[in-house]
């Protein structure tokens, strides 16, 4: 059996990817490279010193990981060099990472999380890596961009994806006109194959995943939601398992193979301060343009993801992704408290 590459898999399907230009091949080229350089530190993370913390916090205010440090300067390296981006947002890095001069320009903006569940690092649970893909409003774009010309609902992605690194590295991927297709990373060639090709997620699953430890701080409305995944009397007719790793990749990729849902609801800790606390524009909108392109569905509750405006670049939301039947579910209870 013949063996696909990424690029190779990319350039077969040109002629119904027509962003499909030599500038995105070259761009998810080197972001295809980055992820091999942070897959192979992140194999030998425990025979070297790059496991622990740095001391020093990212804007969330989270404990930075020498390992998330490392995936950040790999990934930004790399890209302000392709000659494809106009600019650059990390979730390790507070403002826009602009292309220095001196370098080519192109007119694609990169939005990614470099080490998403690195927390998760020292137990050997799978992490993996998130990136979304837009085109800049080219009207705006000089020599310094600023957010206005980046700024973008999710459903005007070009691409998305993630690579996840655990017992394989997989990465997984869609384009605006294109199904999702996983690849997997054969160290003896040192090549993504194709080996999920076009993933369709389960209309319906078994499986409900959510961190019930933050019980008392949700809703009313969040709290029947959950109660109805473990109801097996209720009118999804079937039981439903708990699986919940705290990975958000791990938990998502399981998710999209396997079916069912994932949900991040927003939180009451502050009363009169409810909020999610995934981001929008690095994690909540390429799964959701992924899970939506596999035939699943994502929210915030009650609204589609895709259609949320970014007012920020760290902006934060509720999440509720997956198979329809489950994430409709949500929303349907949703939608009778708010009527209430």
């Amino acid at each position: 059996m013949r063996q696909v590459t990424v690029i190779e898999h990319l350039l077969l399907h040109q002629k119904q990817v027509p962003m499909a230009t030599g500038r995105f091949t070259r761009l998810l080229n080197e972001l295809i490279l980055s992820a091999k350089i942070i897959s192979r530190e992140v194999n030998k993370a425990g025979l070297v010193d790059i496991l622990g913390y740095t001391g020093d916090k990212n804007i969330h205010g989270e404990q930075v990981t020498r390992l998330d440090e490392y995936a950040h300067r790999v990934i930004v390296h790399r890209m302000q060099r392709a000659g494809v981006l106009c600019a650059m947002a990390s979730e390790e890095h507070a403002d826009l990472i602009q292309i220095p001069h001196g370098l080519p320009v192109g007119d694609y903006f990169l939005v990614f999380d470099p080490l998403d569940g690195s927390s998760n690092i020292e137990a050997n649970v799978n992490i993996g890596t998130i990136f979304s893909i837009y085109r800049a409003k080219k009207e705006r774009v000089g020599p310094e961009v600023e957010l206005s010309d980046v700024l973008q609902k999710g459903i005007e992605q070009v691409a998305a994806g993630y690579f996840i690194y655990g017992p394989s590295t997989m990465m997984v991927y869609t384009t605006k006109d294109g199904g999702v297709h996983g690849f997997t990373l054969d160290p003896t060639v040192g090549e993504f194959l194709l080996s999920h090709p076009d993933i369709r997620i389960p209309e319906q699953g078994k499986i409900y995943s959510v961190n019930e430890a933050y019980w008392n701080y949700w809703d009313g409305a969040t709290q029947k939601v959950v109660s109805t995944f473990k109801d097996p009397n209720s009118d999804l007719g079937r039981l439903y398992s708990l699986r919940y790793i705290g990975s958000l990749v791990a938990d998502f990729h399981r998710t999209l193979l396997y079916g069912g849902i994932f949900m991040y609801p927003a939180d009451y800790r502050d009363p009169k301060k409810p909020r999610g606390k995934l981001r929008l524009l690095y994690e909540a909108a390429p799964l959701a343009m992924v899970v939506e392109h596999a035939g699943g569905m994502a929210t915030d509750g009650l609204n589609r993801i895709l259609e949320i405006e970014p007012q920020e670049l760290h902006q934060r939301t509720p999440l509720f992704i997956g198979s329809k039947k489950e994430v409709e579910k949500a929303r349907e209870i949703y939608k009778e408290s708010k009527s209430e």
